[in-house]
């Protein structure tokens, strides 16, 4: 009976604390790209937008390429992923697979309000795409800086 339990334990913990999906963009395969072929301009500043292009095919090359470089499995649903745009559509990201990112939900309710936000505030020109960017980079590079990069995004007038 204790061999059980301590069977049971062991496997709980390793399941508990193992990750087997990317937790941040992996800059080898995802350093991000902007849009070199925009459908327009957008925000006061002008910039490149290409519009939501990815096909199912570029985003199952997506998964496959972060199994094959980095071993992450990806357990559960595919509806628990998402293929992420580093560099967001609406700060000028491309559709490029250098762009693209196979995001976990939990990591996406961390960083999604930080680009809804950021992208507003870009539209009324209270921050630069540079700066919206590096402020993104930091907080999908580290989610435990998400908290303070969307109370610096709020904070802007």
């Amino acid at each position: 009976m204790k061999l059980l339990a301590l069977s049971f334990l062991v496997i709980f913990s390793f399941n508990s604390f193992a990750r087997d999906y990317p937790l941040h963009p992996d800059p080898r395969l995802t350093p991000g790209s902007f849009c070199d072929e925009p459908v327009e301009y957008r925000y006061p500043e002008q910039i490149a937008y290409c519009g939501r292009d990815v096909s199912t095919h570029l985003k199952n090359n997506i998964f496959e390429l972060y199994r094959n470089n980095f071993g992450h499995r990806f357990p559960g649903e595919r509806l628990d992923y998402k293929i992420d745009h580093f560099i967001p559509l609406c700060a000028g990201g491309s559709n490029e697979a250098d762009n693209l990112w196979p995001q976990h939900i939990s990591i996406s309710q961390a960083t999604d309000p930080i680009e809804a936000l950021g992208c507003e505030k870009l539209a009324k020109g209270h921050i630069s795409q540079r700066d919206l960017v590096n402020l993104i980079y930091q907080a999908k590079m580290n989610t435990n800086l998400a908290p303070n990069v969307f109370r610096i995004l709020q904070e802007l007038k």
